[in-house]
Order: C-alpha cells, then sequence, then structure tokens
C-alpha cells in the first residue's frame, strides 16, 4: 500500500513542476524574444511483482506483472518556432526572420545569445558610440567584435540592411559602407542551450559549438523597425494549466484512498 502513496507523491511534484513552467510561460507573454517552454515527464523504474514466466502447471505466460513507481519530469524544453513581429519605434531594434541568434559581450567576458534585437547606441568614453542591448551589453560583429563608431558619427544616421551590413549616409546624401555587419549565431542543437536572464542563452556542451554567419548565408533576413515577441500561446498555456491542475488533483485524491486504505487495515480486529 505504500507503493501507491510515493508513486502518487511523485506525480504531485512533478505537476507542480509542470505547472512552474506554465506560470513562467504566461509571465513572460509580452517578453521579447522569449521561446514556449515544455515540461517532459518520464517514467520511474518498474517493480517486478512476478518473475515467473509460466503457471504453475508449466504453461507460459503472454505477458508479465510489473508495476511502475512513479514519473519525474526528464527534460524542460524550449520551443524555438518563430514568433509574430511587432513593429517598433526603437532606431536600432531588429528582428531576425529565420534562424540564429544575435550575440552580445556579458561584463564578465563570456558571450550570450538571444532573439531580442532591442538594441540602442550608446556613448562610450572616448565620445564613439557602441551598438548595445538594453543592458548595455555590447552587440558582436560576424568576427565576435563589438560593433564601434568612432566619434563624428551622427547615430540617426546610421542603417543597416536585411543582412545586417551598417552603412552611413551623410549630410549630402550619400550613403557609404561602415565596414561592420551584425553576426547571427547558430548551433547544432539549441535545445541545449542554457537560458540565462533577459532572453539571453548560453553555450552548453548539449548545444555544441557556435558557428557564426551572415544573414544572407544562413537565408535569414534582419528587419530593421521591428521586434520578434514571444511565441507564448495564451489559449494553450490556460489548457495546460487546467491539464496539470486536474492531474494534481488526481494523484492528492490516490493519496487520500492510500491514507484510508491503510486505516481501515490497521483498524482491523482479529
Amino acid at each position: 500500500m505504500m507503493r501507491s502513496l510515493w508513486t502518487a507523491a511523485s506525480g504531485m511534484i512533478g505537476q507542480q513542476t509542470a505547472l512552474d513552467v506554465t506560470a513562467n510561460n504566461l509571465s513572460n507573454i509580452n517578453t521579447t524574444g522569449y521561446k514556449t517552454q515544455t515540461t517532459n515527464f518520464k517514467s520511474l523504474i518498474y517493480q517486478n511483482l512476478q518473475r515467473k514466466s509460466t503457471t504453475s502447471t508449466g504453461e507460459p505466460k503472454p505477458i508479465g506483472a510489473q508495476v511502475g513507481l512513479g514519473t519525474r519530469v526528464g527534460s524542460i524544453s524550449s520551443d524555438f518556432h518563430q514568433g509574430a513581429f511587432g513593429e517598433s519605434h526603437g532606431e536600432f531594434d531588429y528582428a531576425i526572420q529565420g534562424e540564429g541568434f544575435f550575440s552580445v559581450r556579458l561584463a564578465d567576458g563570456s558571450t550570450a545569445y538571444t532573439r531580442n534585437g532591442h538594441f540602442i547606441m550608446a556613448i562610450d568614453t572616448d565620445g564613439g558610440t557602441t551598438l548595445t542591448d538594453s543592458e548595455g551589453n555590447p552587440v558582436l560583429d560576424t568576427a565576435g567584435n563589438i560593433i564601434h563608431l568612432e566619434e563624428g558619427y551622427r547615430t540617426d544616421l546610421v542603417q543597416v540592411d536585411m543582412d545586417g551590413k551598417l552603412s552611413y549616409v551623410n549630410d549630402e546624401g550619400n550613403r557609404y559602407d561602415l565596414g561592420m555587419q551584425i553576426g547571427l549565431t547558430t548551433f547544432p542543437n539549441p535545445g541545449g542551450l542554457e537560458k540565462i536572464a533577459g532572453s539571453n542563452y548560453a553555450q552548453s556542451d548539449a548545444s555544441g559549438e557556435p558557428t557564426s554567419w551572415t544573414a544572407y548565408a544562413l537565408g535569414s533576413k534582419i528587419k530593421s523597425g521591428y521586434l520578434e515577441m514571444s511565441n507564448v500561446n495564451a489559449a494553450d498555456e490556460m489548457v495546460n494549466m487546467i491539464i496539470t491542475q486536474r492531474a494534481y488533483e488526481m494523484n492528492a485524491k490516490a493519496i487520500t484512498a492510500s491514507d484510508e486504505m491503510l486505516q481501515q487495515a490497521n483498524n482491523l480486529r482479529s
């Protein structure tokens, strides 16, 4: 009888984690570049109640007798399908149409990867400007270098095309290439990326090594004046929340039923 108590308890623990994931999805429904997460379960070990493969008369049995010992969270995966584009009035807001991540240099020198293209031109101590994310982390080009403009360039005259190339239009209307290009990065297994704050991801052993691309070589486009919204579907998440709640309640009822059966067994008189 104790087996059912622990089995149902494992179900409650797993469903609580699933509810945590759903709540996180709903809380990030308006987070730029956020990707929906899904809880995946796996069963625990099975206990053999009867190991013999034949009956008492020697006849073979077609099936055995095993009972499962519950469930646990196997993984929490991210859905990387593209979210809808929202028009933005930010001067340096970009959305990736297709594969790839923007790369940014964090304060500790490591590199983070994101689909959040809400960038700004930050003024440096030397009087120049650097393309950064909203937290001041520099955006990297195709060679992994910081995108920096020397003093004297007007940021309102800097333009970025669909391939990520930066150009400058002077007062006379003449356009010339600045020799810099926003890079995109891909991974063999993006689902293995480690999630960190700010819609950023970090490389891990599971993700594999990053590969830098130009948008054109990757078959993607960088759309200026747009941001990629989260791909969270509110209706799906509400349904998931109801299913999770009902599963949690059923596991709780199984514990209650097991407790009542144990109580009856303990109250038996010989």
